[in-house]
C-alpha cells in the first residue's frame, strides 16, 4: 500500500511539472506571437518619410533664408529683383533641381533668427553670410561647403586718425547681434585688455544707419561686408577698413540636419560651380564644352561618365543647366563682389581664388577655393 502511494506521488510530481513546462512554453510563444505582431503593427503604421528633394519638386520651388541689406551678398537690385553672392547660391540649386533657376523663394530673416530657421526644416537652404562653426554644425544644420573666406574687421571714420584696432580703447563699437561678430568683438577686446562700449543691434541695416549717425565710432564686421557697406555710406572715402583681421569666418549654405541626400545634392552643386570655373566652362561655352576633349569638363556637364547624378535625383546633364543659369564660381562672384558699379573685392592674391594647382589658364589661383572630385 505503501509502494502505491508512493508511485501515485511520483506520478502526481511528473505530471505537474509537465503541465508547468507546458504552460510556460505557450507564454513564451504567446510572448514572441505578440511581440512580432507589434512589430509588424508598427511597420505598417509607420508613416513614410518624404525625401527634402521631393517635396521641394512638389512644391515648385527651393525657399532659401538669406538678407536683402548687403550689397554684393544679398540686396534689391532697380528692378525690385534679389540679386547677390548669396542670392545666386540658391539659384543654382534651384536650376538644379527644378531646371529654373528663378524657381525660388526668399525668405528674409536676421541674423539672431538664422540658428531656429534651419532648425525647424521650414527652409529648404540658409544662404545668408553665414559662418561655418563647430557649434552651429552641431546644433543647427549641415554645412555644405566654403564659398567664400573672410575674417572680421573694423571700419573707423577717416576723421578719428585711427591706424589700428589696437588703438580704439574705449570706443563705442556698433554690431549685430546673435553673430560670430559680437562675440569675436569681445574676445578681441578682452584678450588686448581694452575697455570698450558696444552698441547691439538687431539688423545690419540699423547697426549702419547708428554707424552713420554717429551713435558709435566704430562699426565690426566681416570684412568683406564692411566693403559692401561702406559703398552704400554718402562719403566711402571718408571711411577705412582697418589692417586687423581678428578672427576666420568661412562662410557657405546650409541646410537642414535629416536628409542625407539633399545635404549631398547640395555639396555637389556648389563643387559643380566652382570645378566649372577650374575646367574652363563658363555661361557662354557649355555647348562646345560638352562637346569638345576635356573628359573631366564632359563629365561635369554629363556627356561622359557620371559623378553620381541617379544617386542624388538629379538629371544627367544638370551641369549643362546650372552653369548655363548661374555661370561658373568665377562668373558670379565678379557679378557679386568684383563688379566695377559695386562692391570690389579682388580675388587675385586671395583665399578666394582657386587652389594653387587648378587646371585652367586664366583664373585666379594660390587660395583655398576647392571642393570634392566630380567623380
Amino acid at each position: 500500500m505503501r509502494q502505491v502511494c508512493k508511485l501515485l506521488i511520483a506520478l502526481s510530481v511528473m505530471l505537474a511539472l509537465l503541465f508547468s513546462v507546458a504552460c510556460a512554453t505557450e507564454e513564451a510563444d504567446t510572448g514572441e506571437m505578440a511581440e512580432e505582431t507589434e512589430a509588424k503593427t508598427e511597420m505598417v503604421e509607420a508613416p513614410a518619410m518624404t525625401s527634402r528633394l521631393d517635396t521641394v519638386r512638389e512644391r515648385g520651388h527651393v525657399i532659401c533664408a538669406s538678407r536683402n541689406d548687403v550689397p554684393g551678398y544679398g540686396s534689391v537690385d532697380a528692378d525690385g529683383n534679389n540679386v547677390g553672392f548669396d542670392i545666386d547660391l540658391c539659384r543654382a540649386v534651384a536650376a538644379a533641381v527644378l531646371g529654373d533657376p528663378d524657381a525660388f523663394e526668399i525668405r528674409l530673416i536676421t541674423a539672431a533668427e538664422r540658428g531656429p530657421t534651419i532648425q525647424s526644416g521650414e527652409v529648404d537652404l540658409l544662404v545668408r553670410t553665414v559662418t561655418w562653426t563647430t557649434s552651429r554644425d552641431a546644433a543647427w544644420g549641415n554645412y555644405a561647403q566654403t564659398m567664400f573666406y573672410d575674417g572680421q574687421g573694423f571700419m573707423v571714420p577717416k576723421s578719428l586718425g585711427v591706424t589700428s584696432a589696437l588703438e580704439l580703447a574705449g570706443a563705442a563699437v556698433c554690431v549685430t547681434s546673435g553673430t560670430t561678430t559680437e562675440l569675436n568683438m569681445a574676445d578681441f577686446f578682452r584678450q588686448n585688455n581694452l575697455e570698450y562700449n558696444p552698441k547691439v543691434y538687431e539688423d545690419t541695416d540699423v547697426v549702419l544707419e547708428a554707424y552713420k549717425s554717429g551713435a558709435c565710432e566704430v562699426f565690426t564686421n566681416d570684412r568683406s561686408q564692411l566693403a559692401a557697406l561702406r559703398t552704400a555710406l554718402p562719403n566711402p572715402d571718408d571711411h577705412v577698413i582697418l589692417p586687423e583681421t581678428i578672427s576666420e569666418e568661412p562662410l557657405g549654405p546650409v541646410v537642414p540636419h535629416g536628409d542625407e541626400q539633399w545635404f549631398d545634392l547640395v555639396k555637389t552643386v556648389m563643387g559643380l560651380l566652382i570645378y566649372a570655373e577650374a575646367y574652363g566652362i563658363n555661361s557662354t561655352n557649355v555647348d562646345d564644352m560638352a562637346v569638345g576633349e576635356n573628359v573631366k569638363a564632359k563629365r561635369l556637364l554629363g556627356t561622359e561618365g557620371s559623378f553620381g547624378q541617379e544617386e542624388l535625383g538629379l538629371d544627367q546633364n544638370v551641369g549643362q543647366t546650372i552653369i548655363k543659369a548661374v555661370g561658373n564660381y568665377g562668373e558670379i562672384y565678379a557679378r557679386n563682389l568684383d563688379n566695377p558699379d559695386g562692391v570690389q573685392l579682388p580675388r587675385e592674391g586671395s583665399r578666394n581664388a582657386l587652389w594653387s594647382n587648378a587646371p585652367c589658364t586664366d583664373c585666379p589661383k594660390g587660395g583655398q577655393i576647392y571642393s570634392q572630385p566630380l567623380r
